[in-house]
């Protein structure tokens, strides 16, 4: 049997293929201490916008510069569709993106398709072999496709006539022991050449499967260590190797263990691969990994709003494929009736006064006393974006809250509100407002159109789906000659949530030049920076 370890490919989805030189060092050490026999360095690809590490592009001059220690099998993975929808013909496409293997420190290439793409891509396989790689094909997204259409794909793969390795993929993580054994029998029908496994950990199952499957025949087992891999993850493996080391000698599990405590578990703790429950349900109903580990991955989201979130996708045809559409649409939650609401109570009410808007970065809490001695001395009126903890409710004179799903993941705190509520009615459900009978509600509407900032009397325009623009509408809306926020301390330079708030602070700053908007604690945004210990002039 062979062990193909996909670290640094399948890994890169956590970290954007950007491995530490130091942690690479290490880990093909270790491969090659362990005697693993293949070792799958990255992607290969044309250019891509935005920032993408080494390994998304794994390219012949990088190699050069990399010492590869004696022993594994290097190779690479191309995605059909990276071949498939250049603007080259396939020859020209595999010939500007590969030299030939006697010029490469490669030897492998495995080319990963979609059923869809199995038809088209037996030229690429060719050209490949033509340059004098060994090739594999991975079938992705096997699970749950039907044993006639899973035998029809392999017997595809048979007429090329030069493949070296066949593999099926979990992708979505939600095999057991009887589908892999029914996809092996479906395409030994048509395969009787080296059949290969890549299982991803959702259910928790990588490892069982794995095994399974070498029982079952199946001499390429794909594996990374601590399972680092896109979404939950893959076959961990430093387990397969524990397990295979109790009947073979072959390989030598010690040094993957040290691998582990050294450099993997720290990595894993930051990003947080691994099976989990959001995963677990995702592939119980084919819900792409993807989804659920950018819904992980994003701080907007609570728990309640993530299962939220799959009981949207889970009902549509396409979830087992990623959509940043579909995912825009399961994070909205959006309940809108037909009318946007909306009154306009809340117009003028601090005409010539400051609004003091609260949010919950760090600095909140940090400067929370001086705050509190802030709004005795000055008496703004102040808003709490969401749920405010660490504020008393007697500093706070409304709570604001503009998308339920907030509003789901924090709903028995909402109930225990002893101050008014603001919030966009016709974006919740009549069972949800029903929860807040006990509350005073403040109606003021709310509609989400890109590139858009917009105020009217009962409601506003906002270019994203997030709060703190919804209650920064608000304090423009009370008439205020100045709109002060604490806590808005954003976030990293490259942080979507960044972004957004850098165009929605953009937009206001457009819209009237009348109100000031300050920051008074510390805040990485493009606002007018003040201080909260300034004296009054």
């Amino acid at each position: 049997m062979n062990i193909l370890d996909c670290t640094l490919r399948d890994g890169g989805y956590y970290n954007k293929w950007d491995f530490e030189s130091d942690v690479v060092k290490a880990y093909l050490k270790a491969m090659a201490s362990a005697k693993i026999d293949y070792v799958e360095l990255g992607l290969r690809n044309f250019a891509k916008s935005g920032f993408l590490g080494a390994y998304a592009y794994t390219t012949e001059k990088y190699l050069n510069r990399m010492d590869l220690p004696h022993g594994p099998i290097y190779g690479v993975m191309v995605d059909a569709k990276t071949v498939l929808s250049s603007k080259l013909s396939v020859d020209d496409a595999v010939a500007t993106l590969f030299v030939s293997a006697a010029e490469s420190k490669l030897s492998l290439v495995r080319i990963a398709a979609h059923f869809h793409e199995v038809e088209s891509c037996g030229e690429i396989v060719k050209a490949l072999k033509k340059l004098g790689y060994i090739v594999g094909f991975n079938l992705m997204q096997s699970g749950g496709k039907a044993s006639e259409v899973i035998t029809e794909k392999a017997k595809i793969a048979s007429s090329w006539d030069c493949l070296d390795v066949l593999y099926f993929a979990d992708s979505l993580g939600n095999m057991d022991v009887n589908e892999v054994k029914r996809i092996i029998g479906a395409i030994r029908k048509e395969w009787s050449g080296e059949l290969g496994i890549h299982t991803h950990n959702n259910m928790a199952k990588a490892l069982d499967n794995s095994l399974a499957a070498k029982e079952l025949g199946v001499n390429w087992i794909d594996a990374t260590v601590t399972g680092m891999g896109r979404g939950a993850g893959n076959a961990q493996t430093e387990n397969l190797l524990a397990i295979l080391s109790q009947n073979t000698d072959k390989y030598i599990a010690s040094y993957v263990y040290e691998l582990v405590l050294r450099h993997f578990e720290k990595m894993q703790k930051r990003h947080g691969w691994g099976s989990n429950l959001m995963y677990f349900l995702g592939a119980q109903h084919n819900v792409h990994p993807t989804y659920i580990q950018n819904l992980l991955s994003d701080t907007h989201f609570g728990t309640e709003e993530i299962i939220g979130a799959i009981e949207y996708l889970k009902d549509l045809e396409s979830s087992s494929s990623y959509d940043i559409k579909n995912y825009k649409k399961a994070t909205s939650f959006l309940t809108v009736k037909t009318q946007v609401s909306g009154s306009t109570s809340l117009n003028g009410i601090a005409k010539g006064k400051e609004v003091l808007i609260l949010a919950n970065g760090p600095s909140l809490t940090k400067y929370l006393n001086d705050i509190k001695a802030y709004i005795v001395e000055r008496k703004p009126i102040v808003i709490a974006i969401n749920i405010c903890d660490v504020m008393s409710p007697e500093f706070i004179d409304y709570y604001c809250v503009s998308r339920n799903t907030k509003f789901l993941s924090e709903r028995e705190k909402y109930n225990k509100l002893k101050k008014p509520l603001i919030l966009p009615l016709h974006r919740f459900t009549n069972e949800e407002i029903k929860t807040l009978e006990c509350l005073e509600l403040y109606d003021f509407g709310m509609t989400v159109e890109s590139g858009a900032l917009e105020l009217h009397s009962s409601s506003c325009v906002a270019p994203y789906d997030v709060t703190t623009a919804y209650a920064l509408c608000v304090g423009y809306n009370t008439e205020a000659s100045q709109v002060s926020v604490v806590g808005f301390d954003g976030y990293n330079y490259q942080d979507e949530r960044q972004l957004e708030m850098v165009e929605i602070l953009t937009l206001f700053k457009n819209l009237s030049k009348d109100v000031k908007l300050v920051s008074l604690t510390p805040s990485t945004y493009p606002i007018a920076q003040e201080s909260l210990y300034a004296p009054t002039i």
